[in-house]
């Protein structure tokens, strides 16, 4: 099982030097998830960085979940505590994982449904999730 972070999802999506090695990561797993946070950081960063419209971003995003069949998992009390712990532990001038505020919930996401994250960068290596 993985969690997608938003990272791995623009590698993929914007045609990144890692993204065909992300994209087989992810095929491999046999339960794919992400969270409407990690949906919004994806459209939010091919808006920026790749001059997309973010309903033309959003359209390519909610594409590309139908077709890698992304579950999307509620974010609750429970994924709401998990996101202030890794805050508290490996939150940004905190830590040098210096995880921000999507990074804390893909976090959670990934510890509250037992899943391994798949992510780009080195942030989350320095954390004690599961990496995929």
């Amino acid at each position: 099982m993985i969690f997608l972070d938003a990272s791995a999802m623009v590698s993929i999506l914007g045609g990144e030097s890692d993204g065909d090695a992300m994209a087989d990561r992810l095929e491999r797993a046999s339960v794919r998830l992400c969270s409407a946070i990690s949906i919004w950081e994806t459209v939010a960063a091919m808006s920026l960085n790749f001059g997309f419209t973010p309903l033309m971003a959003r359209r390519d995003v909610e594409m590309f979940r139908q077709e890698v069949g992304l579950k999307l998992v509620t974010i609750g009390e429970t994924e709401a505590e998990l996101a202030v712990v890794a805050y508290t532990k490996f939150g940004k001038g905190r830590h040098p994982a210096a995880l921000n505020m999507g990074d804390c919930f893909a976090y959670a996401c990934a510890k509250a449904n037992n899943a391994k994250l798949l992510f780009k960068g080195e942030d989350f290596s320095k954390t004690d999730i599961a990496v995929a």
